[in-house]
């Protein structure tokens, strides 16, 4: 038996000419079940191959998880998930709300619907919002979003964790397609080596993942969606794009001083920070502060009373306005509205806050990360382990759906076309596909962030009238909220 393969073996990589195709003959090799090794006596058939291993079982891996297990294309595939912590289900959802919640576009809403698992959200709770409103806290400009005749979710406000458990409750379904591997600590991953006739196998054609218990797993596909601090890129040693943004966010469960249909996503831009309360019932909204450092400590060390107090001022305060700016915002104003009468929106004043949930005020480092290459041979970064934004324009989770749907759909068709789903050939597409997308928006959010960051009155002025400007264009902001809410 050995003699028969040995010699199959031969004929393949007799095929190969240059040291270049080497590791591609021995990964046919591993294809027709061939496993050389420096001991004629050693065979390693029996290893079990992955298809794909998604590393990772946050929003974006779950997701990625269940995306691969329902494509019909990839029926029969051996795909397994990674998770180092425990399985999130949710038999009762909290009384209390989250504090570590997302903005889930109308497109992410489709693409969850697809999955089977925005039912479960719904069944849990989110809250729509039909508007949005964004004020500069130096001048009098605003930009206002909303659907015509509010009939029209523009984002739904969800808790990462209704999120998971949605995805993991779906995923169950799934048992006879996806496997689940859950408290896997992973501890190294081995990439295709390469490979000289003389030494015919010194390390696996697959990638290997090693996890703390000692098991070492093989798979054709390492699909990376372990975060921000990915373990994967920067093992693979893909370059990464990334700097501080010397801010933090406070992230808090507000009480409103009274119910409201609270629809309306609110966000003010201070000279230190975007300071944003987005819906999540009549009575509670969720705050995201984001200022620097020293100031996000105080906030999270204050008492109640104090950081209610400063949380309405932040957002009703007009400490920061210069009477040379408002008096030009001021004529601005009237002059569009003589042009464009029907144009701009009316200004909204946000809901006062009463209080805040015990224990709900965390407060965290905020930064801009993007890995150069999404893709390398046999690997592929999603969400977070590729791209990494502010979350001022609340696209984080948004952003990493898309790289999920996109992965998806080329995997598929390699799939259909009997094609080895870690080829690089397939992979760089979806690179490309998915940074012509990230990198204009995270590009945006990066510039806003910066423009905003200041209360230089020249600078002020400026964002000014073209904030009003653009409240003014209802087919300009028609075509932001279009590219928003994909």
């Amino acid at each position: 038996m050995f003699n028969l393969a040995k010699s199959k073996a031969f004929v393949i990589l007799g095929q190969c000419r240059g040291a270049t195709k080497t590791q591609l003959c021995m990964e046919r090799l591993a294809l027709n079940g061939i496993f050389l090794s420096r001991s004629p006596l050693s065979s390693s058939s029996s290893d079990k191959v992955y298809d794909v291993i998604v590393s990772g079982g946050g929003l974006v891996g779950t997701a990625m998880a269940c995306s691969l297990g329902l494509d019909a294309n990839l029926k029969g595939k051996e795909i397994l998930l990674l998770e180092a912590g425990p399985k999130k289900v949710m038999e009762k959802v909290p009384e209390a709300y989250s504090t570590r919640v997302s903005s889930i576009s109308p497109g992410s809403a489709t693409f969850l619907s697809g999955l089977g698992a925005w039912d479960h959200v719904l069944n849990m709770r989110c809250k729509p919002y039909q508007k949005m409103q964004v004020w500069d806290a130096c001048s009098d400009s605003l930009i206002a979003f909303e659907k015509e005749n509010l009939q029209e979710e523009m984002a739904y406000i969800v808790e990462n964790d209704v999120i998971v458990a949605a995805l993991t409750t779906q995923l169950q379904t799934l048992s006879d397609r996806v496997n689940v591997r859950y408290r896997s600590r992973v501890t190294r991953y081995d990439w295709p080596g390469s490979y000289s006739l003389a030494d015919a196998s010194p390390s696996s054609p697959w990638v290997q993942v090693t996890l703390a218990s000692g098991e070492v797993l093989h798979t054709k596909l390492l699909i990376g969606a372990d975060g921000a601090n990915s373990m994967i890129r920067k093992e693979a040693g893909i370059p990464h794009v990334k700097w501080n943004y010397d801010q933090s966010a406070v992230v808090a469960v507000l009480q409103l001083s009274e119910p409201t249909e609270n629809n309306v996503a609110w966000q003010r831009f201070l000279p230190t920070g975007p300071l944003a309360m987005l819906p999540l019932s009549h009575t509670e909204s969720s705050l995201v502060w984001s200022t620097s450092h020293e100031h996000a400590e105080e906030l999270v060390r204050q008492d109640e009373e104090s950081f209610v107090d400063a949380i309405n001022s932040a957002f009703w305060s007009k400490h920061n306005q210069s009477e040379v700016t408002e008096m030009a915002g001021s004529m601005f104003r009237t002059a569009l509205s003589v042009l464009m009468p029907t144009g701009s929106s009316a200004r909204q004043l946000p809901p006062s806050v009463a209080g805040v949930s015990p224990e709900s005020r965390v407060a965290f480092p905020l930064g801009l990360g993007h890995a150069s290459e999404y893709v390398r041979h046999r690997m592929a970064l999603v969400g977070d382990a590729a791209h990494r934004v502010h979350p001022l324009a609340g696209q984080g989770a948004n952003l990493g759906f898309g790289d999920v749907a996109c992965l998806t759909e080329i995997l598929s068709q390699a799939a259909f076309n009997g094609k080895d789903l870690g080829d690089l050939q397939h992979l760089l597409k979806y690179e490309t596909d998915r940074q012509r997308y990230n990198l204009p928006m995270m590009t945006a959010i990066d510039l806003l962030k910066r423009l905003y960051s200041t209360n230089n009155e020249a600078a002020v002025l400026m964002r000014s009238l073209g904030l009003q400007a653009t409240n003014s264009l209802p087919l300009l902001k028609e075509q932001i909220m279009s590219f928003a809410s994909r």
